[in-house]
């Protein structure tokens, strides 16, 4: 499609890894992930931690060379440019942090902090460089005194500010929001989101927005994708998949999402034992050691892609 800004074309990715006594192993982050973002098009990214979320939004923008498949930014295919081309396209491509501390250098101001992507592109400088960094923090919702602070004078919320000002910076066009509010208390994580969604709509922005809750992204994603163990298990329209969840493992994660009536009665569904190690991938389907829904072809048989209609796809034998 012509609207598409972010394409993954079959990605995959291996560590290597010691295993002791001279023993040579590969651990999979993320095998054979296919996905699109349209221009403006926010697509939510979920899954346990260790499914390989954040090594596929590294990926994206790449700052990890995938073991192979190919991710074309804008048409461009990021694997073939070299190291001059794809600084000058970084200025599109940014990433905000998980965690709004460590991200941030605790010896810089915050003027220096939110510029320094302004001077490395060489988009301003001098007097500019201050009047761009207030209008920066303007826009996050931050006051102009705290130009001259540092890291540690800020909460949690006002921290990833900050790093969503420097995200901002160069007027990318696709943003990687790396589990955002994750490190962020209950009462912040809604604030930050109504921010990254105003921005959104103001300044036309595309979103891979990871995350491992599915309540975060509900309101936030256009499209969400299931993640596990570096394989997408399901696909559909943000609504779509909390009114129809088809994967076991994405009615898995709904189940767990608090609710905030202690009257109102809900499906819970115990996930048994911890994802595997990715260095010893199940057979069949990956999920099936996991599965309370398991029968004979899972787990030798790899299910494959079913179409469900209106953009809603599916990794699984019940449904293939």
């Amino acid at each position: 499609m012509a609207n598409e800004l972010l394409v993954i074309d079959n990605i995959h990715k291996t560590f290597p890894v010691k295993a002791g006594f001279g023993i040579k192993m590969e651990a999979t982050a993320v095998d054979g992930v296919s996905i699109s973002i349209a221009r403006g098009e926010a697509v939510g990214l979920v899954g346990e931690s260790g499914c390989g979320k954040s090594t596929l939004g590294r990926l994206a923008l790449r700052l990890l060379e995938p073991t192979s498949g190919s991710v074309y930014f804008d048409g461009r295919n990021l694997n073939l440019l070299n190291k001059q081309e794809l600084r000058s396209l970084r200025k599109s491509m940014q990433i905000i942090f998980q965690d709004p501390f460590a991200s941030l250098n605790p010896r810089m101001q915050i003027q220096d902090i939110i510029t320094e992507p302004l001077l490395i592109h060489g988009m301003a400088k001098d007097r500019d460089l201050e009047e761009r960094g207030a209008a920066l923090l303007e826009k996050v919702g931050l006051p102009v005194d705290a130009l001259r602070r540092y890291p540690h004078e800020f909460s949690g919320g006002q921290r990833q500010r900050v790093g969503i000002a420097r995200a901002l910076a160069s007027g990318p066009s696709f943003i990687v929001a790396d589990e955002p509010v994750s490190a962020l208390d209950v009462s912040v994580q809604a604030q930050i989101i109504n921010l990254l969604e105003d921005l959104r709509d103001e300044l036309k922005l595309s979103f891979l927005f990871i995350a491992h809750d599915l309540n975060i992204v509900r309101h936030f994603s256009d499209r969400v994708v299931v993640m596990y163990l570096g394989k997408i298990m399901e696909l559909a329209p943000a609504e779509e998949i909390y009114r129809n969840p088809s994967h076991p493992y994405t009615e898995a994660l709904l189940a767990d999402i608090p609710v905030a009536d202690p009257t109102l009665k809900k499906k819970h569904i115990l996930l048994k034992g911890d994802i595997p190690s990715p260095t010893q991938i199940p057979s069949g389907c990956r999920f099936h050691t996991r599965c309370i829904y398991r029968y004979d072809p899972c787990d030798k048989i790899v299910p494959r892609t079913t179409d469900l209609g209106g953009g809603h796809f599916v990794d699984c034998h019940l449904r293939g």
